[in-house]
């Protein structure tokens, strides 16, 4: 067996430790067709000992985490990070879809020990405290995500069909949406804001990826959706 894997809609690849692993539009995996994708954007490639994530690209970022959410990290153009877990979940979006892969290595440099105690899906992460229309709103975007079995693709709604799907006006939506980005920008969140204090147009892609990745919102939390929407009525 390979040292690192890496996994993709139930396909597996395994690259040596003289290879550079591709990942984008062409390449060693090849995502997708998908225009707004990178021909190469992200590459897996060991050494100095260690396993190391590259973005490539030059538009998209990725957002990198660890199996049990606790550890989260924006990989930027240009950026790298080491591959220390011995499962690592990567998300990104181009356009209008949303990918998820993994990776596996076989010999961590970190290993990782999960506690009976350890919650996950919770309201409060750190400091943040969501209401239960806002952590709704959350769910009306992640829905399709999490809905979804394994790695693979998915695409994240729009706010209009966000809104319909909770039976909100599409402005009470965009102003808890505000709310919601706001909170998480506050406590370092990275990519829910733009420069010059805009928010960013892509932050309803970051916020599905934030929360999948850290278990904000897992599919446990799913009927709250309905509750949400019940009340509406």
């Amino acid at each position: 067996m390979a040292d690192v894997s890496i996994e993709f809609c139930g396909e597996w690849y395994e690259p040596t430790d003289d290879d550079v692993f591709t990942i984008g539009r062409e390449g060693d995996l090849e995502i997708d067709d998908n225009p707004y994708l990178h021909r190469k954007f992200l590459q897996i490639a060991h050494y100095d000992d260690i396993w190391w994530l590259a973005n490539v690209g030059s538009l998209i970022s990725a957002t990198v985490a660890d199996s049990t959410g606790g550890m989260q990290a924006w990989l930027a153009p240009g950026a790298r990070i080491p591959l220390v877990f011995s499962l690592t979940n990567i998300v990104f979006t181009a356009g209008p879809t949303t990918y998820e892969l993994s990776v596996h290595v076989k010999t961590p440099s970190f290993r990782q020990e999960h506690r009976d105690t350890d919650a996950v899906g919770e309201t409060t992460i750190g400091p943040v405290i969501f209401t239960d229309s806002q952590k709704a709103l959350i769910l009306a975007l992640a829905e399709p995500m999490l809905k979804r079995d394994g790695t693979g693709l998915s695409s994240i709604p729009s706010s209009s069909q966000a809104a319909a799907r909770l039976g909100w006006p599409l402005t009470k939506f965009n102003r808890k949406l505000d709310n919601v980005c706001d909170k998480l920008d506050r406590v370092g969140v990275a990519g829910l804001r733009g420069g010059g204090g805009k928010l960013a147009t892509n932050r309803r892609a970051r916020l599905v990826e934030h929360a999948v990745t850290s278990h904000l919102v897992t599919a446990a939390d799913l009927p709250l959706l309905d509750e949400q929407l019940d009340a509406e009525d």
